[in-house]
């Protein structure tokens, strides 16, 4: 699959979200993007919050917040990386 600035997580099961999720950031940070949007719906709050989970503790991270009203609102997460290393 192709990384790209955003990846939307309704295509995969919600036990699989937190591995794709983490493969798509490390993914993401080998690419040089510092800025990624996870698409995972606003439904009942559990897949973002399993998202948020995983982005709290995540060491490519730098920050993360609602997606801006016009990409998703709370339905998106959009995510600072930290910038990669020389």
């Amino acid at each position: 699959m192709p990384v790209e600035e955003s990846i939307d997580l309704h295509a995969f099961t919600p036990r699989d979200v937190v591995s794709v999720v983490e493969e798509y950031l490390e993914a993401a940070a080998r690419k040089r993007y510092r800025e990624v949007r996870l698409i995972h719906g606003k439904g009942t709050g559990a897949q973002r919050a399993s998202v948020r989970a995983l982005l709290s503790r995540h060491p490519l991270v730098e920050s993360y917040a609602d997606a801006p009203p016009e990409a998703g609102g709370w339905g998106a997460t959009r995510v600072t990386l930290k910038p990669p290393r020389e």
